[in-house]
């Protein structure tokens, strides 16, 4: 016993006691399972797995009973050493918890623990109490799940309804993810945190399993309690919320009652969804959505929404994916569109957009990087960056960014992909992605469509003012111009074949869209939306107002280069405008709620961008002639 003892002090040197204490069961639970011998794993490596799927969950619920019923058998075949031990390591288990429990830091509020106890034991009267008191229906227990998920994993039917009636969230998800990843987010002893789990939540679930993204209906199902999974889906329960580990709360039921019910509300919400989806295309098209986020490029939206309108309503070869190549120069927006897409697509979803840099792979063996090594090759076992976000989403929207980077060999695997939306990985298993959305951007042909769409431009631009006798505001926009079916069969798609070298590449691809240079107005937007951003850091990080006119807005479009496209304005404004404002703040000339106003100056050379400054309470403005002197000498240090 001294060694023992002696052993934990050596282990904490100067710790508090209560540290060492909580150390000390920790330890022992990890040698012995003192508490967990019946659940049938072990502490060293509980916390080090994962069991997600709803089987795991309900395997170790089915066990609990069973090895509470036989514990007793277990501790018969003890050694002579734990028998010896057993009543020492029980009080010190029992005043080491004592302590842990005092030092816990996350109930400090007398009402809200009352308030999720009376949750948890279907106390109403508390309950009612609590909300009297101010308390929010939706508030949460510091480990991370609402009152309304311990009454419906606790199957108290009152409670549910009254917490729904009090106004508590039916789809709000748990945040708890499990023993040791919340110990380790919160700060805490998993010793604690299984303890809190175990007596505040309840003690039949797997402590194992990840139970981020639960919903009542989740908890409710597990609990099998068909009463509170229908006082759910009567308040209004989304019966088809998935959880971060992607299951509905349907794949959990044991119970056939409650699985048919709860399969024909998903289909009655399916349909509903799809109804209301609809209704919101017809009154916010994609177009529109798109073009909140990027400016201009009116044919290629239109191109990519038409496409993606067949498929959201049916009318598309569901044998075949989707494949577009996007032509442009660079900064245009190419990828921009791509990611608009995938977020409209997947409402905002991180993995429904996988994005892959070509330029990586430009050497033959670096196919196995995209699809994973063959068997006896290293990293066999680590799978694909291409097949193994396929598994996880295989509806998502993929970027293959700069194609024409990619060695031929690359391009081989992805006519499989292209052709008949399958993939298969170097374990020899084969990946079905038919509903997901390819999408490839490229460079070439870049100068001859931005010399071309120039030509249009200007002849369209000759055009409307013959027609109008000359346009009284540049922002007034020409006619949409189209690239030609001649220009794309003479000149673009032989220098495609040229470089690809291969028809049943270029034949698989379903849309070829092409981005053409910004017109003087497209111009105009970016700059303004450019320096709109940095009035609004200005804003927030140093409380100072940035104002400009039109005239600063034109001067600065006139530093666009076709060949950098939206990045050369972005440069622009940071050249000729920012570097002003982080001088003129250096030199304490523009303080906290001052406001600043660019102003163009016309010069014999071309036009400068000036600042003028009006102090928090002064009425008029001040010239800050300085910072001309110093942005010239910046500008000509950093001229393309």
């Amino acid at each position: 016993m001294s060694r023992l003892y002696a052993s934990a002090l050596r282990s904490f040197g100067s710790r508090s006691p209560s540290a060492i204490l909580r150390r000390f069961i920790i330890r022992d639970v990890e040698r012995n399972s003192l508490w967990n011998s019946g659940r049938g794993y072990e502490a060293s490596s509980v916390f080090l797995r994962q069991f997600n799927s709803p089987d795991d969950i309900h395997r170790e619920n089915y066990a609990l009973t069973a090895v509470q019923k036989g514990h007793h058998h277990r501790g018969n075949r003890r050694n002579w050493r734990d028998q010896g031990f057993w009543s020492f390591r029980f009080l010190l288990g029992g005043i080491g918890l004592t302590i842990a429990l005092c030092d816990a830091p996350y109930f400090t509020k007398g009402q809200e623990k009352r308030f999720f106890r009376a949750a948890q034991y279907g106390n109403i009267p508390d309950l009612k109490k609590s909300i009297s008191e101010g308390i929010d229906p939706d508030s949460r227990h510091p480990l991370g799940w609402t009152a309304l998920h311990s009454a419906a994993i606790n199957g108290k039917t009152e409670a549910l309804k009254f917490l729904i009636t009090s106004g508590a969230d039916v789809n709000a998800g748990d945040e708890f993810v499990n023993v040791y990843k919340t110990a380790i987010e919160k700060g805490l002893h998993s010793l604690d945190v299984l303890t809190k789990r175990e007596e505040e939540f309840s003690d039949r679930l797997n402590n194992r399993a990840t139970f981020k993204g639960f919903t009542a209906l989740h908890y409710a199902v597990l609990a099998d309690s068909l009463s509170c999974v229908k006082i759910l889906l009567e308040a209004g329960a989304n019966p088809t919320i998935e959880n971060d580990t992607g299951h509905r709360a349907v794949e959990y039921a044991r119970d056939d009652e409650i699985k048919d019910l709860l399969t024909k509300q998903s289909h009655k919400y399916d349909e509903l969804m799809k109804e209301k989806e609809a209704e919101e295309r017809r009154r916010f098209p994609l177009e529109k959505r798109l073009k909140e986020h990027i400016v201009g490029q009116e044919g290629p939206i239109s191109v990519v929404a038409s496409t993606i309108r067949r498929k959201e309503n049916g009318w598309i070869d569901e044998e075949h994916p989707l494949v577009f190549l996007f032509l442009g120069s660079s900064g245009i927006g190419k990828t921009e569109l791509a990611k608009q897409l995938a977020a409209y697509i997947h409402k905002n979803k991180p993995d429904g957009f996988i994005r892959l840099d070509m330029s990586e792979y430009q050497e033959k063996h670096e196919v196995a990087k995209l699809i994973g090594a063959p068997p006896g090759y290293v990293g066999h076992d680590d799978g694909g960056q291409l097949t193994k976000l396929l598994k996880k989403k295989p509806n998502a929207v993929v970027l293959f960014d700069e194609v024409d980077k990619a060695h031929p060999d690359v391009l081989t695997v992805l006519l499989q992909l292209f052709d008949e939306g399958r993939l298969t990985d170097g374990k020899g298993k084969t990946i079905e992605c038919k509903n997901a959305i390819f999408i490839m951007t490229s460079n070439l042909a870049s100068e001859e469509i931005a010399e071309h769409a120039i030509q249009l431009r200007a002849e369209a631009e000759r055009l409307l003012n013959q027609r109008l006798d000359k346009s009284e505001s540049e922002d007034q926009t020409p006619e949409q111009i189209v690239i030609s079916r001649n220009f794309k069969d003479e000149v673009v798609r032989p220098i495609l074949k040229a470089h690809f070298r291969r028809d049943e590449f270029l034949g698989r691809i379903n849309e070829i869209v092409y981005f053409l240079p910004f017109s003087r107005a497209e111009l105009i937007k970016l700059v303004a939306r450019e320096l709109d951003a940095w009035a609004k850091r200005a804003r927030e990080r140093h409380m100072i107002e940035l104002r400009w006119d039109r005239e600063v807005l034109s001067a600065l479009a006139d530093g666009y280069d076709v060949h950098y496209g939206a990045r050369s304005i972005k440069y622009e404004v940071e050249r000729r405008v920012v570097n002003q404002l982080a001088a003129a703040h250096e030199r304490g000339q523009i303080t906290k709620k001052c406001c600043v106003k660019l102003k163009a100056k016309w010069q014999e050379s071309g036009v400068s961008i000036g600042l003028s400054v009006r102090p928090a309470g002064v009425k008029d403005f001040v010239d800050i002639d300085e910072t001309d002197n110093v942005i010239k000498n910046v500008n000509s240090k950093f001229e393309f």
